[in-house]
């Protein structure tokens, strides 16, 4: 398997039918995206998916969720925080606000975070660069790029600031996602959740350029209690190989993985597509319809902290 479809089959949709979409990137945002909130809303709504997670890297999203709920009610948009540097980074007065606004992921720092900042991987020949790295690129020009937000000390130990951030993920009931942390800092980091009560632990793209994580150090998260994140985008943008992708999932154990898009780019498929295209990839290469339904719909109700349909 080298490329995902280019449309999704009837037996895909219907395999993904009732699932969370749980990062996806849509306008309004600092970018220029593929599509809106509202609009993706309406498209879910006719292939008979749940809802998604309005992912951002730069603002709270769970107002904008409430207000797409209101337009359209069938399908249920969800909020989340990124704790990078332009919302106080680990600041739990801002996630304390997140979850009484109900929002659902708090994602670690991802664009600012010490991982992202000092990686030196290199994406393979042909990959496509992430969004963001061009509005980093202005910050630091501009000399207003926040400074990498540190989650561990020099012993490896997660910082007082993230215990304080967990405690309020915990209260509220939210999902913790450990945005781009590198290895060692995402262990530290969901044993640390799973000590505070944490309920579900996600591990954010764990093939993406700067993770990169080992298969035997997803098996020690994914027997801890995490879901391992499977972004359509990270081999479709070429950063893995569909092969490495669907090998690890084999490795890991199809229960402990939750698909997800990544999507909402102007170059990339259709948001509402993303989970389907991955059950076509999934089926050709021999997964069942049984494990693709727990990666897309069983983990992705779990992720998102709603009832099952």
């Amino acid at each position: 398997m080298t490329n995902a479809p280019s449309a999704p089959s009837d037996r895909a949709r219907a395999l993904v039918e009732g699932a969370y979409d749980t990062h996806v990137h849509v306008a309004p945002d600092v970018m220029k995206r593929r599509i809106d909130d509202v609009d993706l809303a309406r498209r879910f709504a006719d292939v008979g998916m749940a809802g998604f997670v309005l992912k951002s890297h730069y603002v709270p999203t769970a107002e904008r969720a409430a207000v797409v709920r209101k337009v359209v009610p069938g399908v249920r948009a969800l909020g989340a925080i990124t704790l990078n540097g332009s919302v106080g980074g680990l600041n739990p007065s801002a996630v304390e606000i997140a979850g009484r606004q109900d929002a659902r992921v708090v994602w670690m720092p991802t664009v600012d975070s010490r991982n992202q900042r000092d990686s030196r991987a290199s994406d393979p020949p042909g990959a496509k660069p992430p969004m963001w790295a061009a509005l980093q690129d202005d910050l630091r020009a501009a000399g207003i790029e926040p400074p990498a937000v540190e989650v561990v000390d020099g012993e490896g130990a997660v910082t007082p600031a993230v215990r304080d951030v967990l405690t309020v993920v915990a209260a509220h009931g939210m999902t913790l996602a450990t945005g781009h942390l590198n290895a060692e800092e995402i262990v530290a980091v969901a044993d640390a959740a799973f000590e505070a009560g944490v309920r579900c632990v996600v591990v954010t793209h764990p093939e993406f350029t700067s993770q990169r994580l080992p298969v035997d150090v997803q098996r020690r998260l994914a027997d801890r209690g995490a879901l391992l994140e499977r972004c359509f985008t990270t081999p479709h943008t070429g950063k893995v190989s569909w092969r490495r992708l669907l090998d690890t999932i084999r490795a890991v154990g199809p229960a402990h993985s939750v698909l997800s898009s990544d999507l909402g780019q102007p170059f990339n498929p259709p948001v509402e597509d993303g989970l389907a295209l991955m059950a076509d990839t999934l089926l050709e290469d021999g997964f069942g319809e049984e494990e693709i339904r727990a990666m897309a719909v069983a983990n992705s109700v779990r992720v998102a902290g709603e009832d099952p349909r």
